[in-house]
């Protein structure tokens, strides 16, 4: 290889892809800055459930009798759940809180039910043995109120009965929400089809608007903190995590205090200042954040204010378990065009076909560049140019401009960069 030749290794599913780029076409590296671990994510845990934000601790929270559910993350989040775990357990022990009295319960939204392994492997064998995990069932779920935005909170309800409600998660940036983590957990983690539907339906409302990841301030993130309060979350354990996926900062204790206090420690860390080029190389950081290309498409929205109107976005992500959603699949299918997309979903929402309007959007400005196990035909409808390596898409971008500035994201799930 050549002097004047960089070569950037991106995450793929659990492996890695190279990319061979001429050292004179690199516009940036866009990494996060990230925190130096200085100790354990065990103590982190430890520490931050000890000193909660505008809340007794936990161990004042709970006696020997109270019922106590513990919401965890799914299979498509990072969430180190079988670290955040045995120090949340210590700290509900010392309240005299009994295992038989506990439960744990896997957000899922609307996501697929999980095989024995995912939640044995989540939680960590130990705790596993010794806790009653359950999946959220949207099936079973009570109403509660209503939000002002009018969303019905109906809670499963495992979580309705429990006299003490807890949530684990991380923070990082979303979509719409703003950032994961907090009462993302009840609204949309355990609420119902009806719940999670309304919750979303208002982002077609604010679909062509500013963009909405990184604000706390976003009326996705007021949704559901109201459908929180109405549920009466009680104390939140929320972790933020670097590239390496290990903890870097945690905080406990009220939903929303804490919760802004994880954000900050995000957008430190995460936003990122950028000066938009011709083309980025962005890979969502590998699994599982690439799970699906319902789950890359968050590191293609991340990516866009990264780069010029028309320029193009190559988007490196596994996809080893295809589009992620059915009806994402069919909006890919029946919609010919991105502007078809865009158009139906503003006079309709749907949930999927939210997916297909945020990359029918993003292919109306930029050209679009697929790296993945994805049939062709398949990224050929969801609006992408399949390439077969990262260096067959690069190649493409530069026979157009070989003078093309080109930013590299290796952890697109987790970096917002931020127009200078």
């Amino acid at each position: 290889m050549t002097n004047n030749v960089k070569t950037i290794p991106l995450a793929f599913g659990s492996g890695i892809l190279e990319l061979d780029i001429p050292e004179k076409n690199i516009s940036s590296i866009i990494l996060p800055s990230e925190l130096k671990i200085k100790e354990e994510g065990a103590s982190l845990i430890k520490k931050a459930l000890e000193n909660p934000i505008k809340s007794k601790r936990l161990s004042e929270i709970v006696n020997p009798n109270s019922k106590v559910a513990i919401i965890v993350s799914d299979v498509t989040r990072p969430t180190p759940t079988a670290k955040l775990l045995p120090p949340l357990l210590e700290e509900l022990y010392l309240g005299g809180a009994k295992n038989e009295n506990i439960t744990i319960v896997f957000a899922l939204g609307l996501h697929r039910t999980q095989t024995e392994e995912e939640c044995r492997q989540l939680v960590g064998e130990h705790v596993h043995e010794k806790i009653r995990c359950i999946q959220h069932d949207r099936k079973r779920c009570r109403l509660l109120g209503e939000t002002s935005f009018g969303t019905p909170v109906e809670v499963f309800e495992e979580v309705v009965d429990s006299d003490v409600i807890i949530s684990t998660g991380t923070l990082e940036f979303h979509y719409y929400a703003g950032y994961g983590g907090g009462g993302k957990s009840i609204l949309p983690g355990v609420s119902s089809e009806k719940s999670i539907l309304s919750f979303h339906s208002f982002y077609s409302k604010l679909f062509e608007g500013d963009p909405l990841s990184g604000r706390t301030d976003s009326p996705a993130r007021q949704n559901i903190e109201e459908a929180a309060r109405i549920a009466g979350l009680d104390f939140i354990i929320n972790v933020v995590l670097d590239s390496k996926k290990e903890i870097v900062a945690a905080v406990a204790g009220d939903f929303i205090e804490a919760h802004r206090k994880g954000a900050e420690y995000v957008d430190a860390m995460y936003k990122v200042p950028v000066e938009p080029a011709d083309a980025v190389v962005v890979s969502c950081g590998g699994f599982p954040k690439d799970i699906n290309l319902y789950q890359a498409t968050k590191s293609l929205e991340n990516a866009t204010s990264s780069v010029k109107r028309g320029g193009s976005i190559i988007l490196v992500a596994e996809c080893a378990e295809g589009i992620g959603n059915k009806v994402y699949e069919c909006w890919n299918r029946e919609c010919g065009a991105p502007e078809d997309a865009v158009k139906r979903f503003k006079n309709r929402f749907e949930f999927g076909g939210h997916k297909a309007a945020i990359v029918g959007r993003a292919a109306k400005e930029f050209k679009l560049y697929l790296v993945s196990k994805l049939p062709e035909t398949e990224s050929k409808s969801a609006f992408f140019i399949p390439a077969m390596s990262i260096d067959e898409a690069l190649e493409k971008v530069l026979s157009e401009n070989p003078d093309a500035k080109v930013h590299v994201m290796p952890n697109g799930g987790w970096t917002l960069p931020v127009k200078q």
